[in-house]
């Protein structure tokens, strides 16, 4: 199989295997894991902040987020195709007890400065109090698309002059910085917490971090505990996400270059068609045309027939994922398999 549904699907790399296997470990709920506190202390300092939490996963991240900014009946604004929003079961609400108010994501992933400011609460008795905008890079519902610095950077002075905290789903952050060209850091600067993933794109085998002050992250790491979070020897799982951070980074490139490869091909397959602005980074979004009889998960099971498994994307479309499980022989075959499939 050619497994394009995502990036969640890749295998830990030989190297991490032996990492994991050789891994220093102790009591993290203590404190004591030796490789648990360096990924930690090196997720940090990619992100130019000062802590780290060692998550099992980002959702998990994510809410531990909001739940460390955000008392119960507070709200949170975020945009409209959120993966918050849209991909986790609303738990910011059902765990947090926090009031979700969604603004509408442009094409390009952003929400208008101005709709963020009209969303802010009036003090007001009758009014929840707005703790937090919640940003998202890349973007995922938006296509993959990239937040830039400038524009991350006038959420964070509309947050600042509004008493706001700022929480960045990073999940892909490495693959933005990689797009753009610019240190992570730049994405992150000024945000009060971020998440990014692990067990993406950079290969491991599970994991997310969440970064912030010191502060944040010690109020953080009890909610971890309180959600069933705290992990005991995870080192062995701590190995491979330093193994990552390390060597996967950087080749993501090559997943972007991919993803272009694939949507260049499939551009001229009959009956479909790629969304405009697609791909931005490891993520191809395509569209079934209206004149096709069949629905996208008629087609979607024919492509797993002939050993192609992609994701579903909104009412007729797609989304395929690149990662470094795919060659450029299976980007070939994938493209000739739909050209199969969509000429019969």
């Amino acid at each position: 199989m050619i497994d394009l549904r995502s990036d969640t699907v890749t295998l830990p790399t030989d190297e991490m295997r032996h990492a994991m296997a050789l891994a220093d470990v102790g009591d993290d709920v203590y404190g004591e894991d030796p490789s648990v506190n360096r990924l930690e202390k090196i997720s940090a300092d990619r992100m130019g902040k000062e802590a780290g939490l060692f998550i099992p996963s980002g959702t998990m991240g994510n809410l531990i987020a909001f739940l460390t900014h955000c008392q119960r009946g507070e709200e949170a604004i975020m945009g409209d195709q959120a993966h918050t929003f849209y991909y986790e079961v609303g738990g910011v609400s059902a765990l947090g007890g926090t009031m979700v108010h969604t603004v509408p994501n442009q094409a390009d992933g952003t929400m208008k400065l101005s709709d963020l400011q009209n969303a802010i609460r009036a003090v007001d008795v009758h009014f929840p109090t707005t703790r937090l905008i919640a940003l998202e890079n890349t973007h995922n519902r938006c296509g993959g698309v990239v937040l830039t610095p400038e524009y991350i950077q006038n959420v964070v002075t509309l947050a600042q002059n509004n008493g706001l905290f700022v929480h960045m789903d990073g999940a892909r952050i490495f693959n933005a910085a990689i797009k753009l060209g610019v240190p992570v850091q730049n994405l992150v600067d000024g945000v009060d917490s971020v998440t990014f993933c692990l067990s993406k794109g950079l290969g491991a085998p599970v994991g997310s971090v969440l970064c912030g002050t010191q502060d944040f992250i010690s109020r953080a790491r009890r909610i971890r505990k309180q959600l069933g979070g705290g992990m005991r020897q995870a080192g062995i799982l701590a190995a491979a996400g330093i193994v990552a951070l390390e060597t996967m980074v950087d080749r993501l490139e090559e997943d972007h270059q991919r993803a272009q490869l694939l949507a260049d091909k499939l551009r001229n397959i009959p009956n479909m068609h790629v969304r405009a602005n697609s791909p931005q980074t490891n993520m191809v979004f395509i569209d079934l045309d209206d004149s096709d009889p069949r629905t996208n998960l008629m087609v979607i099971e024919e492509l797993k027939n002939m050993g192609v498994l992609i994701g579903t994307s909104k009412n007729r479309g797609f989304r395929l994922v690149t990662h470094y499980g795919i060659s450029d022989d299976d980007i070939g075959r994938v493209s000739d398999t739909f050209l199969k499939i969509m000429a019969d």
